[in-house]
């Protein structure tokens, strides 16, 4: 399968990262390339760093954005940057993008195992070279542990009935495929709240799929790295698809543009100084257009930040 995955917020993430022809830029979650494709437009002689942790993403994005002296592709995952930029001696950044979340081609290719709309192995892995799959977790996490990953990560008020269905049905051997769990899911919630709203599994599968992947961890880590790296009046663009992002980035530009953690009114002991200026008060979300026409763009917010 093609890898196409249509770029939530493009005009508006390339307008804010504000790019230099000169500059080198961070696409940290490289996907379909939509972003980094913008970037290279503008790019003379600057550079473009390409970073995912999906090998298909890597191999499609070489074929379609090609391979030239402006751009370098490396598989890895973004929140490793320190690591990465070491690695290929740069020490400084002028712009770094981040679209966070699941990628269109990820949920459509259904043998990835991310969507409750198909049936498929339970995978849900961003990077295929590593073990750890969302069958590990439906199949050996404990009750408690189920009921957390999901309550947490999904939002799911039925997380409880949902680990305890999960942990019976395991007891007539393995869960394996999307479909079952999907089985199971409806099962544990009652029909009269399955009639409206999203799909009934959607929480469920988005919790899975974060903890399979470890998205949220570190995330505020990796957002303090990447101020680190940058260029003075170098920006961050971060684009977020649920809640539990958008409240990890939206905090860790909080306090990096007000550090200090002196008592109110008080005189400033401390001597944290600010590192950013947040350029976007409120998050920025998609026009009418866009949503009509692309409808991931319903959840997404972008907020940008700018090293001081």
């Amino acid at each position: 399968m093609e890898y196409i995955h249509k770029s939530v917020l493009l005009k508006e993430s390339i307008a804010f990262l504000n790019i230099k022809p000169w500059g080198i830029y961070v696409d940290g979650t490289l996907g379909g390339g939509g972003h980094s494709s913008e970037i290279l437009k503008r790019l003379k002689d600057g550079k473009l760093i390409c970073i995912d942790r999906d090998l298909d993403a890597i191999k499609a994005a070489k074929i379609n954005i090609g391979n030239n002296d402006k751009v370098e592709f490396i598989h890895e995952n973004f929140k490793n940057i320190k690591r990465i930029l070491s690695d290929i001696k740069i020490e400084k950044v002028d712009g770094i993008i981040l679209d966070l979340g699941v990628s269109s081609y990820q949920l459509d290719e259904k043998s990835r195992g991310f969507s409750y709309m198909q049936e498929a192995p339970l995978d849900m892995r961003m990077d295929s070279t590593t073990s750890f799959s969302a069958y590990d977790v439906i199949n050996n996490y404990s009750e408690d542990q189920l009921k957390e990953v999901i309550k947490n990560y999904g939002e799911e008020k039925w997380a409880s009935r949902i680990a305890k269905f999960v942990i019976d049905a395991r007891k007539k051997g393995p869960i394996s495929t999307t479909t079952q769990l999907v089985d199971i899911i409806k099962d544990a919630i009652p029909s009269s709240a399955r009639r409206e709203g999203p799909h009934p599994a959607k929480r469920t599968f988005q919790a899975i799929r974060i903890e399979v992947n470890q998205e949220l961890k570190d995330l505020d880590k990796a957002i303090e790295d990447m101020i680190d790296v940058l260029n003075s009046e170098g920006r961050i663009v971060v684009i977020t698809f649920h809640s539990l992002e958008d409240r990890i980035i939206k905090n860790a530009f909080k306090r990096l543009e007000n550090p200090c953690t002196c008592p109110p009114k008080m005189p400033c002991t401390c001597g944290k100084k600010p590192k950013i200026k947040i350029i976007t008060k409120k998050p920025v979300v998609s026009d009418f257009e866009e949503l009509n026409t692309n409808p991931r763009a319903r959840s997404a917010k972008l907020r940008v930040a700018q090293k001081l």
